[in-house]
C-alpha cells in the first residue's frame, strides 16, 4: 500500500512540475483517438468524421484546463503553493538589488 502511495505523489509531483507537457499530452491522445475512432466508422463523411474530431478535442482542452486548474488550486491550497513565489524570493531579494542614494 504504501508503494502504490509513493508511486502516486511521484506521478502527482511529476504533473505539478510539468502542467503544460501533461495538457498538452492530454490533448494530442485524445485528438489522435478521436480521429482514429472517426476513421474507423465507414458511414460518414470525411468533413463530418474531421468536425467531430474537432469538437472532441475541445472538450478534452475545456476538461485538460479544468483538470490543470484543479491541481493548481490543491497545491496552493496544501501550501507547496507555485514557483513563482519560490524565484521571486530567491531572486528578488532587497540585498542583490541594492539601491544607490
Amino acid at each position: 500500500m504504501a508503494e502504490e502511495k509513493n508511486t502516486l505523489q511521484s506521478m502527482r509531483k511529476w504533473v505539478v512540475e510539468h502542467k503544460l507537457r501533461a495538457v498538452g499530452t492530454l490533448w494530442l491522445t485524445g485528438v489522435a483517438s478521436s480521429i482514429a475512432y472517426n476513421w474507423s466508422r465507414p458511414g460518414m463523411k470525411t468533413s463530418v468524421k474531421i468536425i467531430h474530431a474537432r469538437l472532441h478535442a475541445q472538450a478534452l482542452t475545456l476538461a485538460a484546463l479544468a483538470g490543470s486548474a484543479l491541481v493548481e488550486y490543491y497545491d496552493h491550497q496544501s501550501g507547496s503553493g507555485s514557483r513563482v513565489h519560490q524565484y521571486a524570493n530567491q531572486f528578488l531579494t532587497s540585498e542583490s538589488n541594492p539601491q544607490k542614494d
